[in-house]
């Protein structure tokens, strides 16, 4: 392992984790998986604090997300990048960009050292994926809204494809106020793109205010079932209960999947945690010392 110094005083050594099957038994994936989460964290609010730049609210909310499915969930890695085959992840909500890339360091899909680069001029690590720039990003995203009308694409694409991939979708709770995501669910659910999965981020906050006071979304579920969903709802910060979710992709019935993943805002640590105001704040030097202690101690 390498340390990584940082312009906030610390050296974080920055391990790579592999993908973790379930034969390795559900105690030792859970472990793997959490590990791994703690870790991104670590190295994230570093990336952040050291650019000057990022949304590390939405991306520690999105954390486990990401984790769960590049790390277990998905059938892709680093060597599988050219196989016709792999699963797609989109992350509709690119301003989590940070969140995307180290994870995608820590599972080797692009250097470790390159996360210092994180929004610096040249740089492969815009502060939104660039699907031309890195080879591991399916598409571009950053203008909300996109993301999953993509996603459905790719998956009428497999479908006709009569392939097996399946293609996932990470969105914003504020995002979906975009009007161009419900045209989307309403292509996926008559389609019944079954090997589809839609996964909001339910954090409850968008940039300003609470989602509900912008306008609410509720309820979604129901809306969400009348577009011809199935619809799951589930903490999203439990790796376990993550992992039984998506084992049920594709649904016996036939239709896309929604998953609504109840999140906190810049969980969890304790100054960020459901806390509008880190939408896309920038810790401190401080900020940084206290959310490694407490990392260090979870």
């Amino acid at each position: 392992m390498t340390g990584v110094q940082t312009k906030a005083g610390t050296d974080e050594a920055f391990p790579l984790f592999g993908r973790i099957g379930a034969d390795a038994g559900r105690e030792a994936v859970l472990a793997h998986l959490a590990e791994a989460a703690r870790t991104v964290r670590r190295r994230d609010i570093q990336v952040v604090h050291d650019a000057g730049q990022g949304h590390i609210g939405g991306e520690f909310s999105v954390i486990d997300l990401l984790v769960t499915l590049y790390m277990h969930v998905m059938n892709v890695s680093p060597e599988l990048l050219d196989a016709p085959e792999r699963d797609r992840l989109i992350l509709s909500k690119g301003h989590a960009a940070a969140a995307l890339y180290t994870v995608l360091a820590a599972r080797g899909y692009i250097g470790r050292d390159e996360l210092k680069t994180f929004v610096q001029p040249l740089s492969r690590l815009n502060g939104h994926p660039a699907r031309t720039k890195i080879d591991a990003v399916e598409a571009s995203t950053g203008p909300l809204g996109h993301g999953l009308p993509i996603a459905v694409g790719t998956a009428v694409a497999a479908k006709l494809d009569r392939s097996e991939r399946r293609t996932f979708v990470i969105l914003g709770d504020g995002e979906l106020q975009e009007g161009s995501n419900w045209e989307a669910f309403m292509t996926a659910g008559n389609q019944r793109l079954d090997r589809l999965v839609a996964v909001v981020d339910r954090n409850r906050l968008q940039q300003g205010a609470d989602v509900a006071q912008t306008n609410d979304l509720e309820p979604l579920a129901d809306k969400l079932r009348a577009f011809g969903w199935d619809v799951h709802e589930v903490d999203g910060h439990d790796h376990g209960a993550l992992i039984d979710t998506f084992a049920g992709v594709p649904a016996l019935s036939g239709r896309p999947t929604f998953v609504i993943a109840h999140t906190d805002k810049g969980y969890p640590v304790s100054y960020m945690r459901d806390q509008v105001s880190w939408h896309h704040k920038v810790p401190t030097a401080e900020h940084v010392r206290i959310a490694l202690d407490e990392l260090g101690n979870q």
